[in-house]
């Protein structure tokens, strides 16, 4: 072709089928990234202003008194101080009758900031979700429609039962997007003022529509779909991106970021279930730092030249998939991921013969989730099970493409600050911290280094079970299944009753919660009882020093210990957070490949500091790697974008 495309004199500009407000983003180039990144290293004045004027609105709400008609009449002239501070009063007054619950100031001026696009670091215990209630309503009224995104299913079925009663008492409608429900029930909840969901449902109905939108781009088409049969079944489930409030937010936007969200379609399987055993049995005469090399902190494993001569002689007699060189490695590689990388009950459950994904941030099962390019297909031949058909992406988009988006974008969460200079440079919404309510009285204890797991793990056993006679509850925070699980069998054996909240048991999770702070009370938990989960202590034990929370082990980012940390002393109640890890935790791994990693850590066996040191310096080690993870997803998706348009099609 010669570049040249004849166009006729007048092209008749057809509308969409159906109106998707969202902002229009454009690829960023080089210089405006280095622009961006810079600007957020700059100091902040306006944290104080904007505190300033939250701390305006909410001394205004309490002099205010409103209709929800008047209030409506006034937020149609924008979200101005004034304006909000109406809403706000009245929002007030109905949530102390509807719900029980009058907002603190400093739940309005959270609420204040999150509308002028702002992220707010709201302290644990402080009440978020009220606060973001009163953002949702505010909104609402004005005219938006809010999308509330929580980081599960739980939260966001929580949240909107606890709401609702508010919503319909300001007039407002409030909808609820979970796993498992039909296309036409998500159309019904996003149709309404106010819906709840979590990030993944949210995300993945976006790409559903935008792949609605590729097969029926205009208004003319969607009337052809209607002859034909098809409008209800094509019929967009969203009615767009507009106001979003993240609760959560440097969960969902940051730790979730390094991953981009794919839609996959069934394929044809390239390597059958006999070729995934063949690789399987292959790998396993195969010898690490021989034949291959292998970065558990950047989950990459690589074969050595012996390696690859090795491979191929050992698959000369096999079927054709061994013929090609690339082929080869790749199913070697594959297969030594699955075997050596992903272990069963920590990334992964069997469940009634099927492999189910683990999220390490909420340590939640995913249904309906799959690794891609044949890797879970390899595991679910490690394990026994039916391979299922191999998955081609049919759309993709990452968090940081997805958020940027919105018209409105704002969010709130207790661990903000680490990551302010991320989040205005990505999506650019600066970060304001707002006091807090009531005084804090969580007792941070020194943190206890063993020399082994074994070590560490009784003495986590010993001191939940001498805090638990005294009374208090205790939680004890692990990272995965298989951890929790090894949590019960010890403190079984010390004669400690106690619950276990993990993947395997979410449905019991409410129950389990509700029972986590009486008196006594032993709960384990994975990350499921980290963010949002709201343990209310029983009367007195406050008094007796309420609740214990114990982390087993380090995350590779300390806000996700802060959050378990924020479990207990919340809203003024006493409480106490210890660490008690080991020489052995999976965060010091990196140091064991090095001979001067593997003398700091013998030496650290006598050193109390040096080895408290140790964990902080890997923790940070491991926040800058997945920060670099993240710069380096948003660099390849702005090449992406460069040689694929998006306007109206699936990413």
């Amino acid at each position: 072709m010669s570049g040249l495309i004849a166009t006729p004199a007048f092209v008749p500009r057809l509308a969409r089928a159906v109106p998707y407000p969202e902002r229009q983003t454009r690829p960023r180039g080089v210089v405006e990234e280095g622009l961006r990144a810079a600007a957020a290293l700059l100091p902040r004045p306006p944290h104080t202003i904007l505190r300033l004027g939250a701390a305006r609105v909410a001394r205004l709400a309490a002099a205010q008194k409103a209709t929800t008609d008047e209030v409506r009449r006034v937020l149609l002239g924008g979200v101005t101080q004034a304006a909000a501070a109406r809403a706000f009063a009245l929002i007030r007054a109905l949530a102390e009758r509807e719900i029980g619950l009058r907002p603190y100031d400093v739940q309005l001026m959270a609420a204040w900031s999150m509308s002028r696009g702002r992220m707010v670091e709201l302290a644990t215990g402080e009440g978020k979700t009220l606060a973001a209630s009163l953002t949702a309503a505010t909104a609402a009224l004005s005219g938006r429609f809010v999308h509330v995104v929580t980081v599960n299913d739980y939260l966001a079925e929580r949240d909107h039962v606890r709401l609702t009663p508010l919503y319909r008492a300001l007039g407002l409608t409030s909808g609820l997007v979970v796993h498992g429900m039909s296309a036409e029930q998500r159309r019904a909840a996003y149709a309404c003022d106010i819906v709840y969901t979590s990030n993944k449902e949210l995300v993945f109905d976006y790409l559903r529509d935008q792949m609605r939108r590729r097969d029926t781009p205009t208004a003319l088409h969607g009337r052809v779909a209607r002859l034909d049969g098809r409008a209800h079944d094509d019929a967009l489930l969203m009615r767009g991106l507009d106001f979003a409030i993240v609760d959560e937010a440097d969960s969902v936007l940051i730790d979730e970021a390094r991953t981009p969200l794919i839609i996959s379609e069934t394929a044809e399987a390239a390597a059958g279930e006999q070729v995934c055993v063949e690789a399987l049995d292959l790998v396993a005469t195969l010898t690490e730092a021989v034949d291959y090399t292998i970065d558990r902190s950047e989950r990459r494993i690589d074969l050595t030249p012996a390696g690859r001569i090795r491979v191929e002689q050992l698959s000369a007699a096999l079927g054709a998939h061994w013929g090609s060189t690339l082929a080869r490695s790749e199913l070697v590689v594959k297969a030594l991921t699955a075997r050596l990388l992903f272990e069963r009950d920590v990334h992964y459950l069997v469940r009634d013969g099927r492999v189910v994904i683990i999220d390490e941030y909420t340590g939640r099962t995913m249904a309906d989730r799959f690794w891609n390019d044949g890797l879970h297909q390899m595991i679910e031949t490690k394990e026994g099970c039916a391979p299922s058909g191999q998955r081609a992406s049919a759309a993709r988009i990452t968090y940081q493409r997805f958020f940027t988006r919105y018209r409105h974008l704002c969010g709130m969460s207790g661990t903000l600050a680490e990551v302010a200079r991320e989040l205005r440079s990505v999506y650019g919404t600066p970060v304001v911290r707002i006091p807090t309510h009531h005084r804090g009285r969580r007792r941070l204890e020194q943190a206890v280094v063993a020399r082994t797991a074994a070590e560490k793990w009784r003495l986590i056993a010993e001191r939940a079970a001498r805090i638990s006679d005294s009374g208090r509850p205790v939680l004890i925070g692990t990272r995965s299944v298989a951890a929790s699980r090894l949590a019960s069998d010890l403190l079984t054996g010390h004669g400690v009753s106690h619950s276990l909240l993990n993947a395997a048991q979410d449905a019991m999770e409410a129950d389990i919660v509700a029972r986590a702070g009486q008196p006594g009370a032993v709960t384990i938990a994975t990350n499921m009882a980290g963010r949002g989960t709201d343990i209310r202590l029983a009367d007195g034990v406050s008094g007796r020093g309420g609740l214990a929370v114990i982390l087993s082990e380090r995350h590779d980012a300390a806000r996700i210990d802060r959050q378990l940390a924020g479990r207990g002393a919340r809203q003024g109640d006493q409480g106490s957070f210890l660490s008690v890890l080991s020489l052995e935790d999976a965060l010091l791994d990196p140091l064991r490949v090095t001979p001067a990693g593997r003398w700091l850590l013998a030496v650290a066996g006598s050193n109390r500091l040096l080895a408290r040191a140790l964990f902080g310096l890997m923790q940070r080690r491991a926040e800058r790697r997945h920060r670099a993870v993240r710069r380096e997803l948003l660099r390849y998706e702005t090449r992406l974008r460069g040689s694929l348009s998006f306007a109206g099609r699936p990413d």
